[in-house]
């Protein structure tokens, strides 16, 4: 049987070492192609069993986390792994995997791969549709048809995110262990050697309430386009364990509901994306040139955004100028000018 996942403040912390933050941020216009939106603080996550008497049975059943979200407000997917030790993870919208389009499996296959790899992957913003691009991840109430799920299954039953990790087999692991060591003392030798420029940096740290009515659940639809790569797995599909270390269930509550079941007061509703960039503050572009990018699902690039079923997105946009896109991991740096020599 799976281990149980844990929070860890407002990370969800899977068994494998899995770490998995919901990140507020600015939404996107649902035309063109975008940078990177920033960060702007994490959602607060609850255990859904800590409300026995306030939260709806169902979830209670299916059990796992919430946390509270706007119509139409994006996030994005933080991923961390403690140690830097491999593992994969899928991410389902609606038990829909974000990365094939496929439906939710227990298992991960590679045709077409259904899961991410970390720590390669850093975060994923939103679902799998184009080349080099991915659709942002953009609540919306059940029973419309605008969700993911609604669009490529015909219903709407489970709504939220899903998530499940998956770790290497112990012989696998204990050889990526030695590699990773054997790394780790090469590192250690230059660093010595040369005054300790160069050396690797350390790993990051990784009440009685009236019952909430079911109907409020929320899923996940698509919004904007942004440039975000996901990217393809390299090792042997036998180097993963065959079963699930563990998984989670992530109900998304509208803020009256949270309100209702918590007794908390939710976040302050989202950030003006326009003011965001007249103000100067950045955006983001990211590369690996390592790394190779996944095929964009059949299925996933068929999704349309959630405006086909809310209308058109009237909250104010400015388009950022270059400068405020900042590059990140292997993405252009500034460049360095050449002279005669």
């Amino acid at each position: 049987m799976a281990e149980s996942a844990r929070i860890d403040q407002n990370t969800v912390v899977l068994p494998g070492k899995v770490r998995v933050r919901f990140i507020r941020t600015l939404r996107l216009p649902e035309t063109g192609t975008h940078p990177l939106p920033p960060g702007l603080g994490e959602f607060p996550v609850r255990a859904v069993a800590d409300y026995p008497q306030s939260a709806p049975p169902e979830w209670l059943r299916r059990g796992g986390v919430m946390l509270p979200v706007y119509l139409r407000e994006a996030m994005w997917l933080s991923f961390g792994v403690d140690s830097g030790e491999p593992a994969a993870l899928q991410v389902g919208v609606g038990k829909v995997c974000a990365v094939s389009g496929s439906p939710w499996s227990d298992t991960l296959d590679r045709s077409p791969q259904n899961y991410l790899t970390l720590p390669r992957q850093p975060w994923l913003d939103g679902i799998n549709s184009g080349k080099g691009t991915v659709r942002q991840f953009v609540a919306v109430p059940l029973g419309m048809g605008a969700t993911v799920e609604g669009q490529l299954t015909g219903e709407e039953t489970w709504g939220g995110l899903q998530l499940q990790s998956f770790t290497l087999r112990p012989a696998v692991l204990d050889a990526w262990r030695a590699e990773e060591a054997a790394r780790r003392a090469e590192l250690a030798r230059g660093a010595a050697q040369f005054g300790g420029w160069g050396a690797a940096p350390p790993p990051a740290p990784g009440g009685a309430a009236p019952m909430a009515a079911a109907g409020a659940a929320m899923g996940m639809g698509a919004g904007g386009t942004m440039r975000q790569e996901v990217y393809e797995d390299e090792r042997p599909p036998t180097d993963w364990e065959s079963s699930a270390a563990g998984r989670v269930f992530v109900h998304l509550v509208t803020p009256p509901q949270w309100r209702l079941i918590t007794g908390e007061e939710p976040p302050p509703s989202p950030v003006d994306r326009a003011a965001y960039t007249r103000a100067g503050l950045p955006w983001y572009d990211y590369y690996d040139e390592s790394g190779t990018d996944l095929a964009p699902s059949e299925g996933l690039a068929s999704v349309q955004p959630v405006g086909e079923w809310l209308g058109e997105d009237h909250a104010p946009w400015q388009q950022p100028s270059p400068d405020q896109v900042k590059p990140l991991g292997d993405a252009p740096g500034k460049p360095v000018s050449d002279g005669d020599w």
